[in-house]
């Protein structure tokens, strides 16, 4: 018996990105809705990551920290924007603009310590 019954080499395998991507803003938002902080951040940090994963998976990217700088400023400047816009929203939206800056700040300490302590021969592989 086969242990892949039906597959052959000619088609690709199914990627894991797809399922993790959907799961990560609604991960934020329940921590978002539940106000735990830790949460709301892990959704983005999830997010973000599984994209850049997915960049590199299909050959967009070569490596995934150039990727994961572009997303960690955007988190910056939408969270300072949702920061510097709250006073005239009628909503609340403080602990969402601080989840999107503190995860920023963590995607870029992740792409520093990417690019200083990954071989460059191990991402090629």
């Amino acid at each position: 018996m086969e242990e892949t019954p039906g597959l052959s080499d000619q088609y690709r395998k199914a990627s894991p990105w797809p399922v993790f991507i959907a799961l990560g803003v609604p991960i934020s938002e329940l921590g978002l809705v539940f106000n735990v902080f830790p949460v709301a951040v892990a959704g983005l940090l999830l997010f973000c990551g599984c994209i850049a994963g997915m960049l590199q998976e299909s050959g967009y990217v070569d490596v995934p920290w150039s990727a994961l700088g572009v997303m960690a400023l955007l988190l910056f400047v939408f969270g300072a924007a949702v920061l510097y816009l709250n006073p005239l929203s009628r909503v609340d939206l403080t602990l969402r603009a601080y989840a999107m800056i503190a995860s920023g700040g963590i995607l870029v300490s992740a792409v520093v310590a990417g690019k200083l302590f990954v071989p460059k021969q191990q991402l090629a592989s």
